[in-house]
């Protein structure tokens, strides 16, 4: 059984190596564990190498996203559940594009699957919920809307990336609406 103080430990360097990588991709091991309060040793207890880290990071990005769709709809009706949650995956976009190199380096077939699987869920959760209520088309596909938004971690977060993510996914949401909005 891992000690509560060591699962904290290692939540805290996951949460700060994700905000780490998205500002810098190339933050160092030695500067996410000072962010995170612990020693070197620690972190590398944790994570043996830059790569495990990346991954852990990667692999808790996507289950959160997936795991954010139904919350939002919880909460939201399905139109702005969907821009919200697409407004996170803008922030996610961030992340990845600062490691995406590792990414696609240490990710297994299984694990690209799986990930895929999981956001493509969300996805049709989102889409379907809009379609029900009207609002958005119902003849999108889970997997060309995933295509469609991959902009999002082609826009370097450094060059005014968020306003133009911003915009583009303006586009998007414009694009699966049932009933184009007059302006």
């Amino acid at each position: 059984m891992v000690r509560a103080d060591a699962r904290e430990n290692r939540q805290r360097i996951v949460d700060v190596a994700r905000e780490a990588f998205a500002s810098a991709g190339d933050t160092s091991l030695n500067e996410i564990a000072k962010r995170a309060g612990v020693g070197p040793g620690t972190l590398y207890r944790h994570f043996p190498t830059r790569e495990a880290l990346v991954l852990e990071v990667y692999r808790a990005e996507i289950e959160a996203l997936a795991a954010l769709a139904p919350a939002l709809l919880d909460d939201h009706p399905p139109l702005e559940a969907l821009r919200r949650w697409l407004d996170r995956v803008a922030r996610y976009g961030q992340l990845k594009y600062g490691v995406a190199e590792v990414i696609h380096a240490v990710t297994t077939d299984s694990v690209e699957a799986e990930a895929y699987r999981l956001v493509t869920g969300a996805i049709r959760t989102l889409l379907d919920a809009g379609a029900a209520t009207g609002e958005l088309r119902p003849d999108v596909d889970d997997g060309d809307f995933l295509l469609l938004i991959s902009f999002l971690w082609r826009i370097d977060p450094e060059t005014g990336g968020e306003a133009q993510a911003t915009r583009m996914l303006d586009l998007v949401m414009a694009g699966v609406l049932a009933r184009p909005r007059t302006l």
